[in-house]
């Protein structure tokens, strides 16, 4: 891998992850949440965080087969779910891919609206706890989405459904019941809401072949994506075998001597405190021409010295154009640590 400017060049990917529909909107710039620097790390698989379940994901899996139920009973919807089509284990059997043969998109739809001709819409079923964001209409980035999946199954209408969840929603997911108090249903057809779908199909095949195809990325930004950058600029080494008991050493001293140090912190604090009021009675005792002030007690002898550097005005040469003349770059290096979750 390597930084050329604001992109990461790694040698092309012989089996990259597919463009889905949540990276579909990232990749056309849609999503406020994703960029599409981002998106190229995880379909080149650069780097993306492990998936860890939280609360919000283990609601949504809770709650999904409830809202099939409610559009069959309440709607009478005529639905297939992924495990009508593939069976039990479908993600397995499908490696979380609907569409094999496509290009370079994927991903997996929610349900499906059929009647005695095949599919007919496809439904995407999302929950969240901010009801004003579905006020009016469907978040754009949702709506991309469902349009993907409905352009892939060569349908045009969709169906998407905001389950509104409180706490106490999240916390006991199993006990949620759909109604029409806390279920919006909102319905279009992606050739009304997208006149010319095809360009945004277009875009991201181009970004495809720019990007995931040649191995070099898009432009990252230093601070929408930094925390994906310090990452990728860290570079964790293999322990020679030489270097595991140094390490294995250093990690019980380590251990051994934060113990101390949190048993003595109070200590600590109080002979600062102790230090400064030293400190500030020895200057105040400094005279013309001294540069060294000394107390003696029973144990120590406490000496204060006066230090005197010069400081350079940096503003004042930068405003003078001599700065970048003057400044010259060093290197340094520390060592720190930090507790395993793993």
């Amino acid at each position: 891998m390597k930084f050329r400017g604001k992109q990461i060049q790694i040698e092309p990917p012989k089996s990259p992850k597919r463009i889905t529909g949540t990276r579909f909107a990232s990749v056309l710039g849609l999503d406020v949440w994703n960029t599409d620097f981002k998106t190229w790390c995880a379909i080149t698989k650069t780097y993306e965080e492990a998936f860890v379940d939280n609360k919000y994901t283990i609601a949504g899996k809770t709650i999904e087969p409830k809202i099939i139920d409610y559009l069959r009973n309440v709607y009478m919807l005529n639905l297939k779910t992924p495990e009508d089509v593939y069976g039990k284990d479908y993600f397995k059997k499908t490696w979380g891919n609907f569409f094999p043969n496509s290009k370079c998109f994927g991903g997996m739809w929610d349900s499906l609206l059929v009647n005695e001709n095949g599919v007919e819409g496809v439904i995407e079923i999302k929950t969240s706890s901010r009801p004003q964001d579905w006020k009016h209409d469907v978040p754009e980035n949702y709506a991309i989405q469902a349009s993907l999946y409905a352009y892939l199954l060569g349908v045009d209408d969709v169906i998407m459904v905001a389950t509104l969840l409180d706490d106490k929603d999240y916390i006991n997911p199993e006990n949620f019941i759909p109604s029409a108090n806390n279920t919006i249903i909102r319905t279009f057809k992606v050739s009304e809401r997208y006149k010319d779908f095809n360009k945004f199909i277009e875009t991201a095949e181009e970004w495809w072949d720019n990007y995931v195809v040649t191995g070099i990325s898009p432009e990252f930004d230093e601070i929408k994506d930094k925390e994906i950058l310090d990452k990728l600029r860290t570079n964790i080494i293999e322990n020679p075998k030489d270097l595991e008991d140094v390490l294995k050493e250093l990690n019980q001293l380590t251990i051994t001597v934060d113990n101390h140090k949190a048993q003595i912190k109070e200590d600590e604090k109080r002979i600062k405190e102790l230090k400064d009021i030293v400190k500030n009675y020895a200057v105040e005792n400094f005279g013309e021409n001294d540069t060294k002030v000394e107390l003696i007690s029973d144990d120590f002898i406490w000496e204060v010295s006066k230090n005197i550097r010069e400081t350079v005005d940096k503003k004042a040469l930068e405003k003078d154009g001599l700065l970048d003349k003057y400044v010259k770059q060093s290197e340094s290096y520390r060592i720190t640590n930090k507790e395993r979750n793993d």
